[in-house]
């Protein structure tokens, strides 16, 4: 998985138009600690993107990334924090 935790966690800290996700559930933080905000859990059932309600960030599936994403930066886990 994208980090070290059962569901992955990602962000958007680079500002990208878009995140590419190989995940249809996880966690949004929007940016890096200290200026994430609440950890919410996104799940995009069978639709193939979504919208964070917290920092407007689009999350597309793609499966070709198992787990990780593209930028590969948005992907984050406790080590990097």
């Amino acid at each position: 998985m994208a980090a070290d935790h059962s569901t992955p966690h990602y962000h958007n800290q680079p500002g990208a138009r878009s995140v590419r996700v190989g995940a249809r559930e996880f966690m949004c933080i929007g940016a890096l600690p200290p200026f994430d905000h609440p950890h919410i859990f996104i799940d995009m059932g069978d639709a193939s993107e979504a919208i964070c309600p917290y920092c407007s960030t689009l999350y597309v599936y793609d499966a070709a990334l198992h787990g990780h994403s593209d930028p590969a930066e948005c992907e984050w886990s406790e080590k990097a924090a």
